[in-house]
């Protein structure tokens, strides 16, 4: 049994960790594709939602950052239990008192409380990873993360609510949440009883953890190298969706084919996530996020852009083009096992910055959108997308481990407790 955990990747001792992080993120996913429409519907202006999401989007982005240092120094479980926290409150306030009068103040609040929930309680699950895996098999490890953690969100959450909004209705759907997040934490945090390998920080040197987060940078300048990467890995994710539906619609697609082709998109992008981890292992972190990440997406964002014109609207063209996209999407992945390498301690404080590169995008992706396609149209952004991925390969050439291998195949980190 030991050597088909060895075959796969997955960490043996963490594997009730992984199904929380599934079904605590299915959780997370249920109003993702719904609830934007919904309050327009109901009264809200655009603007207003549209503001509700970007105040989202910043506590994500505050709180990714923070899942990182916070594991380093007051320990995963403990990190992980404070993100379960805050999201259960942050639901109650928004289901409970914002969304039934629709409450902006208290939505706005709530919705942000919320939002800093997930990202301490999957992200900081990376550390455990990070600690408690062996090198040779780190890459598809963290496959593994982003296949539960993508197909949590995007996957099984948006089936389930779109079967649970016409059983139970839109807020009852919402409330449901709270037991999928707690079932989550159920199996993450008291049935997952491994220890990570460190220590959590002795009181006084905590505020050092957390500066650790910033100074990290300095120290090992290569750790910033790995984060501009990973804000770059997913910026097109967030900027697509704000004009390439209205792009789609002219060349014949409804929403309902763009909507298809997107969840399409991202059902290929989690099995991905898993080969990736797993070329990453056997060619090289360096190598898969340069050639199968960098050029590979670049490329892809191209054709799927231009696939409407070359092949004159053709549904299923289009499609592929796109789910090649997201398979290249994947290329990535080996970066969360490259990053906390360049370290042998502090991978919290290295984490830390791959994290906040993960919660950038929401924002970095539309304000591209925004500034470029008034001037540059759309095609101008698309070319914009595509060379910022061509940049991330020509960066992730120079983020070399120590001794300039592809991979470590030697833990070398002590192994300490670590709860």
């Amino acid at each position: 049994m030991s050597t088909f955990y060895e075959k796969t990747g997955i960490p043996k001792q963490l594997l009730w960790g992984y199904i929380g992080i599934m079904i605590f993120m299915m959780g997370d996913g249920i109003e993702q594709g719904w609830l934007s429409p919904y309050l327009v519907d109901h009264g809200m202006s655009v603007q207003q939602s549209a503001t509700l999401f970007t105040v989202y989007g910043i506590t994500i982005a505050i709180s990714a950052w923070f899942s990182g240092v916070l594991a380093e120094g007051f320990g995963v479980k403990r990190t992980m239990a404070a993100g379960l926290l805050l999201y259960c409150l942050g639901t109650v306030g928004f289901v409970g008192f914002g969304m039934p009068e629709l409450n902006f103040p208290v939505m706005l609040l709530t919705y942000a409380l919320r939002g800093f929930g997930y990202p301490l309680f999957a992200y900081s699950f990376l550390v455990w990873i990070a600690y408690s895996s062996p090198q040779k098999q780190l890459g598809r490890a963290v496959g593994w993360f982003w296949f539960v953690f993508t197909g949590g969100l995007n996957v099984l959450g948006a089936y389930y609510s779109s079967w649970a909004i016409t059983q139970f209705g839109h807020l009852n759907t919402l409330w449901t949440s709270l037991f999928w997040a707690l079932l989550g934490a159920f199996f993450a945090l008291v049935l997952n009883r491994n220890s990570a390998q460190k220590t959590a920080a002795a009181p006084g040197n905590r505020a050092q953890e957390l500066i650790k987060g910033l100074t990290i940078v300095r120290e090992e300048p290569k750790v910033l190298l790995g984060g501009i990467v990973r804000v770059i890995n997913t910026t097109a994710q967030f900027a697509f969706p704000v004009f390439l539906p209205m792009y789609m619609a002219r060349h014949g697609f409804d929403t309902t084919q763009w909507l298809q082709i997107w969840g399409t998109i991202f059902t290929a992008n989690i099995i991905f996530n898993l080969i990736f981890g797993f070329v990453g292992d056997r060619l090289g972190w360096r190598n898969t996020i340069m050639w199968f990440g960098g050029a590979g997406c670049a490329a892809t964002t191209l054709l799927f852009y231009y696939s409407p014109q070359i092949w004159e609207g053709s549904f299923w063209m289009v499609m592929t083009a796109g789910v090649l996209w997201g398979a290249f999407l994947a290329g990535y992945v080996p970066l969360t096992a490259l990053v906390p390498s360049l370290v042998q301690k502090d991978k919290g404080a290295a984490m830390a910055i791959l994290n906040l590169g993960a919660g950038l995008p929401v924002f970095v992706g539309p304000a591209i959108v925004g500034l470029f396609i008034g001037v540059a149209g759309e095609e101008g952004v698309i070319w914009i997308l595509a060379v910022l991925y061509v940049i991330s390969a020509i960066l992730a050439r120079f983020i070399t481990l120590p001794d300039n291998a592809k991979t470590l195949h030697h833990h070398t980190i002590k192994t300490e407790q670590y709860a």
